[in-house]
């Protein structure tokens, strides 16, 4: 196949796709003086498109990560807090993503809650939680996933789906569901301090509202419009 020969249908091409955005915009007289009370206020209504059905899983972010070298990855994760002090998500902490903080604690998120046109974009830095609150959350959690912590290494090369499957059956086997399940040492929780949080707003003609909130050294935080 040679690079001019189409592999879609034409009206499947990401070219010809065409959205027109809403004619209600985003002000500055909008905003919470605080970027997590706005964060709380967007968070809100699109918790509520999901009840409608009209959006799959808000908590959902994209996270962003780089290396020693500067060689970025992205993933999804799920967020499982928000408070003052930032952003919470929990993974394996040889993922990669882990191992990438280790080097360079230097993070962004995207909330992309495309039925609502909007999204949030921060940036910061990460930081492990205490072992309390992981345990906290872990017990939290149901006992499936609670055994596929230990399963799963996460990031790793393996052999065979198989593989994974025969470890979480033992895993299974030595839990059972009336068994508690211990706290993975390799396993926790991040916590993202934000530096910026972007509250993107989709309009007409492509002529988004973008406003950005900044930390200042302070601790109060300023506000900026962007050119879409």
């Amino acid at each position: 196949m040679t690079d001019s020969e189409p592999i879609l249908d034409p009206v499947l091409e990401p070219a010809a796709m065409r959205k027109q955005y809403r004619a209600e915009g985003l002000t500055e007289r909008d905003l919470a003086t605080h970027p997590m009370d706005q964060f709380a206020r967007w968070f809100e209504d699109a918790a509520r498109a999901t009840l409608r059905g009209t959006l799959y899983e808000p908590n959902a972010m994209v996270v962003t990560t780089a290396d020693a070298a500067g060689r970025p990855s992205s993933r999804t994760v799920l967020m499982k807090q928000f408070d003052t002090d930032g952003f919470v998500f929990f993974t394996n902490y040889d993922s990669r993503k882990a191992r990438d903080l280790a080097e360079n604690p230097h993070i962004c998120l995207l909330f992309p809650w495309h039925p609502l046109a909007r999204q949030v974009i921060v940036t910061g830095t990460a930081r492990r939680t205490g072992r309390d609150e992981t345990a906290a959350y872990f017990r939290s959690r149901p006992h499936g996933s609670q055994l596929g912590a230990w399963a799963s290494a996460q990031s790793s090369v393996i052999a065979s789906r198989a593989e994974l499957d025969a470890a979480y059956a033992d895993l299974e086997a030595r839990y059972p569901e009336d068994e508690k399940v211990p706290v993975p040492p390799h396993w926790g929780g991040f916590r993202i301090a934000p530096e910026t949080v972007e509250f993107w707003q989709g309009r007409v003609n492509r002529l988004h509202d973008r406003l950005r909130y900044v930390a200042r050294p302070d601790g109060s935080w300023r506000v900026e419009r962007l050119s879409p």
